[in-house]
């Protein structure tokens, strides 16, 4: 559309099935062009769960991947059965202790390295991860887990819930929580919830008004 062979960098990648309510992706073209009109091609040709809702110019030593300082994520969990959140919610009909599951991810504040709820044999110089916020709210029959971090390691949201379940469930406590935390293995942490459940909310950069 622009006549021009264009190089696309994205934030960062999720696992197959996640969604993202926000995103950003940055590419370098010298010439000025008609921005809105290339928002409505573009999303003339996308696939209908893809959509641009702009496009700005940033400096040229920006970095989508690379400048971000906070990434947030929700999870949802819809505790009755509801025809239209089949893929955008994950039906989970046991009784969670929602009180419980807010102490242990307070916990998650008392550590950096998140090796346990990484998947293994991932390419990554450090687990070290720091976390800004981690805490549950329900609204009727939905479960809302939001969280904040300068960095994710693969997998780690969907497993850090997980094994929060299993203290919502009282099938481990507080101090077994912090103690899988601290083993840095990923055998010893809960399973992975399902990837439908999962959003990328909001990326974070020190030179944009987020």
């Amino acid at each position: 559309m622009l006549n021009s062979e264009i190089n696309l960098m994205g934030a960062g990648r999720t696992d197959t099935g996640v969604h993202a309510s926000e995103m950003y992706a940055h590419f370098d073209f010298e010439v000025a062009f008609d921005i809105p009109k290339l928002i409505h091609k573009l999303n003339s040709y996308l696939p209908k769960d893809i959509v641009i809702y702009d496009i700005f110019a940033v400096d040229s030593e920006a970095h989508v991947r690379f400048d971000a300082t906070k990434r947030t994520y929700e999870y949802h969990i819809n505790v009755f059965k509801d025809a239209f959140l089949q893929e955008q919610s994950w039906y989970f009909h046991q009784e969670l202790d929602i009180d419980l599951m807010n102490e242990a991810a307070k916990l998650l504040f008392n550590h950096t390295d998140f090796q346990c709820f990484s998947k293994v044999n991932t390419d990554v110089n450090t687990f070290d991860c720091t976390i800004f916020e981690a805490y549950w709210i329900q609204e009727g029959n939905k479960l809302i887990f939001t969280i904040s971090a300068n960095r994710f390691l693969r997998n780690m949201v969907r497993s850090i819930v997980g094994t929060l379940v299993n203290i919502g469930l009282h099938k481990i406590t507080l101090t077994d929580f912090n103690a899988i935390i601290e083993s840095k293995s990923r055998d010893k942490a809960g399973f992975s919830v399902p990837a439908h459940g999962l959003y990328l909310t909001k990326i974070e950069y020190p030179y944009l008004d987020n």
